[in-house]
């Protein structure tokens, strides 16, 4: 039996970790993909404090994780398939084992939000992508896509840019919610052509690799085809834990908390992307995790 079992080792998760570590709290933390969770997939971070000429996502989160470690934090590698509510204490079922303990975060962080196009399934991992710092390396001299006009699009084209032969951004609109220092800086990047009031239709390719896009006008629906052997699809974030809907109350996926990180559910918390709110960041995303170890420690000690 744990103290505390949380769920996800991105900044949420483990700064949670440390904080009940430190409170001298048997602490599980299980992460079903990458230690650090998307921040440790972004490659240059400006904003978070402490570090004024910016920070590789990877680094940070190593330091975020030794430091979890050090105040006595396990970390396993183990996909989480469901959660119950036992009068013994809280079950955590993976698909490995099962867990118990005291109490529970939550910390799942959020996922990239899909086209759902015909081809994007067909071409996972065989040129459609969702991370363009993870798989960006692969497409050294050749022609590539992003999707989305946010921040991380907008980066993301920015940051491939130095590795393809060329970046098509496609954008539905014409206008971005980048912050304007990117898009400048993009808009000054020969290698990178706007394609706006544009969406992909669907992916094209042969059996082995994707090769080509077929995006048509918003306005028109006039099609296009451009040759690209990568895209990268950025056009925002959806919750990670669907299995949780039926256990705690949500909002539009996300799991709905009072100040103090406390669900629905006595005992169980939530902390970062998961979390209904609205801003994301790897800054918030911490203090959600200081709030709810800080909230777990007295829940227990009550």
């Amino acid at each position: 039996m744990y103290d505390v079992i949380i769920i996800g080792a991105g900044p949420a998760g483990l700064t949670a970790a440390i904080y009940t570590g430190r409170a001298k709290l048997s602490t599980l933390v299980i992460e079903s993909n990458v230690i650090g969770g998307n921040t440790a997939l972004t490659d240059q971070i400006d904003n978070y404090p402490g570090f004024p000429f910016g920070i590789n996502g990877a680094d940070l989160m190593q330091h975020f994780l030794r430091q979890a470690e050090r105040f006595g934090a396990q970390v396993i590698l183990e996909e989480v398939i469901d959660l119950q509510v036992l009068p013994e204490g809280k079950k955590v079922i993976t698909n490995q084992g099962e867990y118990l303990a005291r109490s529970v975060i939550i910390a799942m962080g959020a996922r990239r939000r899909e086209l759902k196009v015909p081809g994007e399934k067909e071409y996972l991992g065989r040129g459609v992508s969702y991370c363009a710092t993870c798989d960006g390396a692969f497409f050294q001299g050749a022609p590539v896509a992003v999707v989305g006009g946010g921040d991380s699009a907008v980066k993301e084209a920015l940051y491939l840019s130095d590795i393809a032969s060329r970046v098509y951004l496609i954008h539905r609109r014409e206008q971005f919610r980048a912050n304007q220092t990117a898009v400048d800086k993009m808009l000054d990047n020969d290698k990178i052509e706007l394609k706006l009031n544009k969406i992909v239709k669907r992916v094209e390719g042969n059996n082995a690799m994707m090769q080509k896009l077929i995006l048509a006008d918003v306005q028109t629906g006039q099609e296009e085809i451009i040759e690209s052997e990568g895209l990268f699809v950025s056009i925002g974030l959806v919750a990670s834990a669907d299995f949780l809907e039926n256990l705690l109350e949500t909002e539009d996926g996300y799991i709905v908390t009072d100040q103090n990180m406390q669900t629905s559910v006595e005992g169980i918390f939530a902390a970062g992307d998961i979390r209904a709110k609205t801003a994301r960041q790897v800054a918030t995303a911490v203090g959600d995790g200081a709030l709810a170890g800080i909230a777990v420690t007295g829940y227990l000690k009550e």
